[in-house]
């Protein structure tokens, strides 16, 4: 049987939305042919054997509680745990953390020092797809269309916030968004409407991230499709869904999961030829970033074509969330997608990535 750590938690905003997703992606693994060991991140970064509870919901806020310190092996063998546990030798692990330490490639270095086979993006694109303003570069030089933006760091802002506030004045006209670059499920996201909110919205953003990135509004149908990598290295793409957001500025943490202020169109209606050209574009961002096992690529389809937001390079499994909704209208089930995941996860073994 195939031993299989199920990573789950972490030392980020986005702690309990890692919780969720973790008992998401355990209901669907098939128990028969993986041995689960469920390791959790407490919210100070501390790696403990931890069960996944079933009663978990992203509305109460679940939390890794403490339990017995695990210790990865460095080098290869077998892990270890402080309770004396031999947990053996890990064949592959399954990291479903989301933002800082472990979405940023930091995770996925530490499982190829451990000569550990893992599901999903490699260090390089892990890093570069969580850094929106480096992404942003690389899908310019692959052709494809980006929000206009100026990013700025916190010590820059801090030396001379009037410098900049004034370069956005000039640069932008009003709605814009600020974010902070390196950060995700929309946490500390706001969208700017008059120039004297700008500078409390960037100030929130570096409590999230030292970098943010100020962002003019794209008006267009926000629009999504997930692309998956088969153990052979192909790669399929689903049928793309769309986000109508209703009573709120914009797609913000609570309409994604807290059931309020968002449709999601699975499957949505676009033409033959855009989805041709969405499928084409998402199969490019993917290369571009260097990607492997999955994303989700993000889009706005405005007046004069598409506009990418970014490619999710860990998206979220839980019940609600787009990834496995949209490749179950596609026709890919969860148990489906996630064995073929791990499978691709197997196939890619411990080579850099």
């Amino acid at each position: 049987m195939i031993r299989l750590a199920l990573i789950y938690g972490g030392a980020s905003s986005e702690h309990s939305v890692s919780c969720v997703t973790a008992l998401g992606v355990y209901s669907a693994i098939d128990k028969s042919k993986y041995e689960v060991i469920p390791i959790g991140i407490t919210p100070s970064g501390k790696w403990v054997l931890s069960p996944i509870s079933p009663d978990w919901k992203l509305s109460d806020a679940p939390v890794v509680p403490d339990g017995p310190e695990v210790y990865p092996a460095l080098g290869g063998g077998s892990w270890k745990s402080a309770a004396g546990d031999d947990l053996g030798v890990i064949d592959i692990a399954f990291p479903v953390l989301h933002g800082p330490n472990g979405e940023d490639g930091s995770i996925q270095g530490l499982l190829q020092l451990c000569q550990v086979p893992y599901v999903g993006n490699g260090v390089l694109a892990s890093a570069v797809a969580m850094e929106k303003s480096k992404a942003k570069a690389l899908f310019q030089n692959a052709g494809i269309a980006v929000a206009e933006g100026l990013v700025v760091t916190e010590k820059e802002f801090e030396l001379d916030p009037e410098s900049f506030l004034a370069q956005c004045a000039k640069r932008f006209s009003l709605p814009v968004f600020v974010k902070p670059s390196r950060s995700g499920s929309s946490v500390g996201v706001s969208k700017v409407k008059k120039f004297d909110d700008l500078e409390a919205a960037i100030v929130a953003a570096f409590s999230h991230d030292n970098t943010v990135l100020v962002e003019t509004a794209v008006v267009g149908r926000e629009v999504e499709c997930a692309v998956l990598e088969l153990p052979t290295g192909e790669l399929e793409v689903s049928l793309a869904g769309e986000i109508v957001v209703t009573g709120r500025e914009f797609y913000d943490y609570e309409a994604k999961y807290l059931d309020g202020g968002a449709d999601l169109l699975v499957p949505t209606t676009l033409s033959d030829a855009e989805l041709l050209e969405m499928h084409l574009l998402a199969k490019r961002a993917f290369r571009a970033l260097g990607c492997s096992g999955l994303a989700r690529t993000d889009f706005f389809l405005t007046a004069s074509g598409f506009v990418i937001t970014e490619v999710n390079t860990m998206p979220g499994f839980t019940p609600i969330s787009m990834y496995p909704s949209l490749w179950q209208a596609t026709g890919v089930s969860y148990p489906q997608l996630v064995d073929t995941l791990i499978q691709t996860g197997l196939a890619q073994g411990t080579q850099p990535r």
